[in-house]
């Protein structure tokens, strides 16, 4: 009897906040309509962010990303470098799919050749960085894909 009633609080509590994670979690509507000719590319860890625009860095270490807010423009590259000492994986709420910013799931958009995902598709290590330019105005929040509990938002004017 014990035993199940403690069951029954336990799928209580995480159902209670299984919910409120997902609710909070939308953005809200864009402010301007958005483009549907997008133009933008993923550089690889080596290369430089793409012309144009200011350029913005988040830092991710083993405590999470700094600063976890950010306020840009739109069409701004932000570039995500990875101090810690284990591999990151920027992308798009809500985790597992990244769907949030793209619409589009992780199995639909991964790889990003377009660059279009705000989802890094893959882990990079200690000392390397992704570069994403952000073309759609919003707060967009994201999140480690590999640690989910370390996330940051980013809000674009």
């Amino acid at each position: 009897m014990n035993k199940t009633i403690v069951i029954v609080v336990v799928a209580a509590v995480v159902l209670v906040g299984g919910y409120f994670l997902l609710k909070g979690a939308n953005p809200p509507a864009p402010s301007a309509p958005l483009e549907t000719n997008q133009q933008t590319a993923t550089p690889s860890p080596t290369e430089s962010p793409a012309a144009g625009g200011a350029e913005h860095m988040v830092t991710y270490t083993d405590a999470g990303y700094s600063p976890v807010a950010l306020t840009v423009k739109k069409r701004e590259t932000v570039t995500f470098k990875n101090q810690s000492s284990r591999s990151m994986w920027t992308a798009s709420a809500m985790h597992p799919t990244h769907r949030v910013y793209s619409g589009t799931s992780l199995d639909e958009h991964c790889p990003d050749a377009a660059g279009t995902a705000f989802d890094a598709c893959k882990g990079f290590l200690p000392g390397e960085s992704w570069s994403f330019k952000l073309d759609k105005t919003g707060i967009w929040k994201y999140h480690d894909h590999l640690n989910p509990g370390v996330f940051g938002s980013i809000t674009v004017e």
